[in-house]
């Protein structure tokens, strides 16, 4: 069957200013573009292209990374670049995100920005990380900057102003986090995981303080599992009972997605295992 897609003008960027400007004025016929590798297969999606693109390849601000209390990644990173970033175990969970995501080809050019824009992208295994590290978005418009938790962004991205750029994101690294991320596939780890499941935890001798738990790939929207974080917290950090109850608390909160790739029951089934299977390696980097 042949398909016929229309052709789409490419505006190129050179700060923020002027893509949020470029944007503004293209209104709701234009969009971001980043890395391409979500929005240039909308038409194997059965979807149209927008009329015109703003390219961000060519805004250095995106590129920019800083290693500290508070980590700073611009949202123009690609895949590859996060998978090699070192430092706080906190940021554990999204290296080894962006390190198991998809193929080589398409690490070396998927930018994180776009993972957390791209609607209808279940698999995304970045924004589980993001979530479970309580990252912040840090949007750009003409009119200035705001800051919005990446689990409030979510629910919303699709209702966002034009004009609106996300321009990097915020990761508090204490040094007491330690973080973990697992995905798992049907054939080969280059596909799009069934679920994806990210754990980071504030560990104080040995106790769980704190835990944020973020499951992917399993609902429309990646989520946190906050009755599953409550059963960590108070516990040792390799506590069986307490992973198993998380476990258990993680797939009564989840409401399950059919596709091509499994049905709802397999994930419903899978979840609980995936998740003792991140708690054991957050214990185990934890020691």
């Amino acid at each position: 069957m042949t398909r016929t897609v229309a052709t789409a003008d490419v505006y190129r960027a050179t700060t923020l200013h002027e893509a949020a400007r470029m944007l503004l004025e293209l209104g709701t016929g234009g969009e971001a573009l980043g890395g391409g590798t979500w929005v240039m297969r909308a038409p194997a999606r059965g979807e149209s292209l927008r009329e015109s693109y703003v390219s961000l390849g060519r805004i250095p601000e995106l590129r920019e990374l800083t290693i500290g209390d508070d980590v700073v990644l611009g949202a123009g990173l690609t895949h590859a670049r996060l998978a090699g970033i070192t430092g706080s175990p906190a940021l554990t969970c999204i290296r080894e995100a962006a390190r198991q995501s998809a193929f080589p080809q398409v690490r070396a050019v998927a930018t994180l920005g776009g993972n957390i824009r791209a609607l209808g992208f279940a698999e995304a295994d970045l924004v589980p990380a993001l979530l479970a590290a309580g990252t912040e978005v840090e949007l750009y418009t003409t009119g200035g900057t705001s800051r919005m938790s990446l689990e409030r962004y979510l629910p919303v991205r699709d209702q966002r102003p034009p004009g609106e750029v996300i321009s990097r994101v915020h990761v508090p690294a204490p040094r007491n986090r330690v973080s973990a991320f697992e995905r798992l596939t049907v054939r080969s780890s280059g596909e799009y995981p069934i679920l994806n499941v990210a754990l980071s935890a504030d560990v104080d001798n040995g106790v769980v303080r704190a835990a944020r738990l973020a499951v992917g790939s399993m609902e429309p929207v990646a989520r946190l599992c906050h009755a599953a974080e409550a059963a960590l917290i108070g516990h040792h950090v390799g506590d069986a009972a307490a992973i198993e109850t998380a476990a258990t608390e993680a797939a009564m909160e989840c409401v399950a997605r059919d596709g091509l790739d499994a049905p709802a029951w397999y994930r419903r089934e899978v979840l609980p295992s995936l998740i003792r299977r991140v708690a054991l390696r957050l214990s185990h980097d934890s020691i």
